[in-house]
């Protein structure tokens, strides 16, 4: 026997949640969720990430400050178990409280792995259900990496729930989940190495600020190992975990008591079974059109992680294309994801921010821009709090003044990049911009120093 519901939406992070508290409103709505309650970002992503950084900001912070702000002899520790636990106060209520709220709107809750059986059908756990709209929001899973020894890996949601911290760690790959987690384990006293196969990691973001970066981490003592490829994992007679790299010289071994997987995340499309609903698919997700509906069967949409769009896998992107469904559903297709430009931000300490155009890109767009670049590290707003790691870089056209890309590594540019994103979507010009009179002495305020 098949339940019958209008819309069915497969996961529940933030466009399956967004989706489907507005849908309910209207129609019968069911979500299905093979893991907990709430998503990847608030449970094991971005949310309790930021905790453990908040406290590595604070023991960066003390040190710096030393002999300066604060007594020579100050010291900040970090305190792991506790730490978890604070964490815990923001990811546990997070699966009740939602699923509270789902209750609440009369969404059908269903726990299980979802997988398509026709067209507008599929089965969880031997119960067939149906819908005339189905929107797979599964997200994204760890990428594969293929080497033996694999599964001896840590993923990063199993990370942030270790109680104890290790003393010896090694992060694969050198991208936002392994630069980031390394400047907290240091900070909280771990010996940390960071393995990536190519000669410059975190890629996507400016080339010379990741120099910058890469030179500041390495001088707090994180060792950070290039083009080195992985070859093997395992564990030695004492426990320990031994990984095996090549890079052209010569074989390697690391040895430490964790190894984590950083190696990014890809689609979560395996066990769908998108081939018998028709939905086209690739590595890079599932096909959309303009309003994130499947290319094949108009009877799927598809928003956040496992889409295959240009845009970089992030929250706010997931919010407005959940935004974008919900108006094409309730109101039939005609809105499209108004992304304008989308910043995107490391978390390490310092911060690394870029949104738009680095210089390869936009000389390969054909554009003649000029660039403003400089260390920011000797500004009055970076001495007072002894950062000694800051510089920039925006990118303007020469014929329009408009802003091509602007890239910063600095303490607060998380916060400062968004500044250079209002002004991108709204075509502010670069002489726009530096006519506004920021509050001073704030980050702010130094973005007229830069154009």
């Amino acid at each position: 026997m098949t339940t019958q519901f209008d819309i069915l939406i497969l996961g529940s992070g933030p466009s399956a949640t967004r989706i489907a508290e507005r849908c309910a409103e209207k129609y019968r709505v069911a979500v299905i969720d093979s893991q907990e309650i709430g998503g990847i970002c608030a449970l094991h992503g971005c949310n309790p990430k930021k905790v453990l950084v908040h406290a590595a900001e604070l023991v960066d912070w003390v040190s710096r400050s030393k002999g300066q702000l604060i007594d020579q002899h100050s010291q900040a520790n970090i305190d792991w178990s506790q730490l978890i636990a604070f964490k815990e106060t923001f990811t546990n209520p997070v699966t009740p409280q939602k699923t509270k709220k789902f209750q609440q709107k009369n969404i059908s809750l269903f726990h299980g792995q979802a997988h398509f059986t026709g067209l507008n059908t599929i089965e969880v756990d031997g119960v067939s259900l149906e819908g005339e709209k189905i929107v797979v929001c599964t997200g994204a899973k760890p990428a594969t990496l293929h080497f033996p020894g694999e599964d001896l890996l840590t993923h990063s949601d199993q990370f942030l729930e270790t109680q104890k911290l290790p003393s010896e760690l090694i992060f694969i790959v050198g991208g936002y989940i392994s630069f980031e987690f390394a400047h907290v384990a240091r900070r909280a006293g771990s010996a940390v190495t960071v393995v990536e196969q190519n000669e410059r990691p975190l890629t996507g973001f400016e080339p010379s600020l990741v120099d910058t970066l890469v030179e500041y981490s390495r001088s707090l003592g994180i060792d950070i190992v290039l083009s080195a490829c992985v070859q093997s994992l395992s564990k030695t007679k004492d426990r320990k975990l031994q990984l095996t790299v090549q890079n052209s010289d010569a074989q390697k071994e690391y040895f430490a008591e964790m190894v984590v997987h950083g190696a990014g995340r890809v689609p979560a499309t395996a066990g769908l079974d998108l081939e018998r609903a028709v939905v086209e698919y690739d590595e890079t997700g599932i096909k959309v059109n303009e309003y994130m509906q499947s290319v094949s069967n108009p009877h799927v949409y598809a928003a956040g992680d496992v889409v295959a769009t240009a845009q970089p896998r992030l929250t706010p992107v997931a919010n407005q294309q959940g935004y974008t469904i919900v108006k094409n559903i309730l109101e039939g297709n005609h809105e499209t994801p108004d992304y304008g430009v989308v910043p995107r931000v490391l978390f390490t300490v310092p911060q690394l921010a870029s949104v738009g155009m680095d210089e390869t890109q936009a000389s390969e767009a054909g554009y003649v821009y000029e660039t403003q670049t400089g260390d920011m590290s000797q500004w009055g707003s970076l001495r007072k709090v002894g950062m000694t790691c800051a510089a920039y870089k925006i990118l303007v056209e020469k014929s329009t003044d408009q802003i091509l890309g602007a890239h910063l590594l600095a303490p607060d540019a998380a916060e400062t990049i968004n500044l250079f994103a209002m002004a991108m979507k709204f075509r502010l010009t670069a002489k726009e911009v530096k006519s506004v009179l920021f509050a001073f002495p704030t980050s702010a305020s130094g973005i007229r120093n830069m154009l």
